[in-house]
This record gives structure tokens, sequence and C-alpha cells, in this order.
């Protein structure tokens, strides 16, 4: 059985925790080690990797303090060489190249986001399949046989636009924001690309504090789908 618990989920950082029974892994290391430690109650040692999509810091924040930690770190030589990191717990990984941790099989691919080499990750086991993506424009990929999505939606386009109409965020944070991640109308033509039907559970990520609204995304992805939704916690 799959287990997905967010760890923190926000742009002050991310992390979060999956387990297919077997095999622990992080995903994103963007929080301090000793909040880490603290949050997986003091059980770092059952970790068996930790995935960084890319290198901006409240995603890989922490990734040379799990390394030291006795962890091994997969990520994207783009996102390595920009966050200065080698050694033996630096595992490089391309984007379509399968590679294998514990019980997991684990398929990156590329991703459209502002940073070096940044990847998504499709995770499967005996246990299921499940879809991480997050800090994208959009996906250039649609995917069978999906147990778990676990996907940012940051922002919605009309609360945008109303926050920047009251001078509440700054218009030149827009495009930046349009480029760069995924707001909920774009996560609405993603899913309903995809093939749901084995879908157990959707998880929408990486909400903005100012621009989103828990409540309305997770209604109306539900009623969208028809499959249970849940929100991350805004990290604040």
């Amino acid at each position: 059985m799959i287990e997905f618990t967010p760890l923190a989920s926000s742009s002050l950082g991310n992390c979060y925790h999956i387990t297919d029974g077997r095999t622990e892994l992080l995903l994103e290391a963007g929080i301090r080690l000793k909040d880490l430690r603290r949050k997986l109650n003091f059980r770092l040692s059952r970790i068996a990797g930790c995935l960084v999509s890319h290198e901006h810091a409240d995603h890989a924040g922490a990734a040379h303090e799990v390394m030291k930690a006795g962890i091994d770190v997969y990520a994207s030589q783009g996102t390595f060489k920009a966050l200065g990191i080698s050694g033996h717990r630096a595992k490089v990984i391309k984007a379509k190249q399968p590679f294998e941790v514990g019980t997991w099989t684990i398929m990156p691919f590329d991703t459209v986001h502002d940073a070096e080499e940044p990847l998504g990750f499709l995770l499967a086991s005996n246990a299921g399949k499940v879809l991480y993506l997050t800090d994208t424009a959009y996906s250039k990929y649609v995917f069978k046989g999906l147990t778990h999505v676990l996907i940012e939606c940051n922002y919605s386009i009309n609360i945008l636009n109303r926050n920047i109409a009251e001078g509440l965020m700054p218009e030149a944070m827009k495009p930046r924001l349009l480029r760069s991640h995924l707001g909920l109308e774009t996560v609405k033509d993603f899913l309903m690309a995809n093939d749901l039907s084995q879908v157990q559970e959707i998880w929408l990520l990486h909400l903005s504090a100012v621009n989103s609204d828990e409540e309305r995304f997770k209604r109306e992805i539900q009623e969208l789908t028809g499959k249970p939704v849940y929100v991350a916690p805004i990290s604040r």
C-alpha cells in the first residue's frame, strides 16, 4: 500500500515522504535537516533515497545536509551543478533513463521551469504507480495506469489577476508564474488528458499562500475527476 505524507509544501520549503510499505523515499529536500528529523520522528535511517526535482532552495536547500546524513540524493547533472554539490551520495540521473531505489523503479522526465535541468518523476512498485509533478508550466507527457497523482496546483489565474488589481502582488511576478508553475486551470486540463481509471488519490501540492484557495481547488478537482482529492497544507 502506498502512503504519501506531506512534510512541507510551499514557497518556503517542500519535502514529502512516500513509501510502498517496503522502501521509504523523500521527494525534495527543501527544509532544514533538524526539521526533517523531527517530522520523521528521528527515523531518518529508514530513508533509502531523496529525489530532488531542481535546484531552487525551497526544493533543494537541504540536499547537502541530507547527503551528509547518509542519504543518497538523486537529481540531474544540471541540478547538482547549480547547487555546487558532488560526492558519492550525489546520484546523477537523466530524463527518460529509469533507475531503481529499493523496491521502486523511477522514471525521471523533463519539465518546464526556470531551472538548469528540472525533472518530474514517475515512481512504480508492486503497490502502484505514482506521478510526482511540480514546478512546471505544463507537462509534455501523459501517463497510463497511475494510482496516485501528486501535482502542483500553485495558483488560479483569476485569483492572481485579482491580487494584482488590488495591489497585493506586483504585476511583474505574473509572467514568471505563468512560465514556471502549474495553475488550477492547467492542472484540470492535464488531469483530463490522462488515464485516471486506476487513480486512488490526487494530492494538490505547493499551493501559493496568496494566489490559491484550498477548499475551492479541492472541490473543483474532486468534481472534475470523481476521485478523492487531498491538499498538502501550506507551510508558513
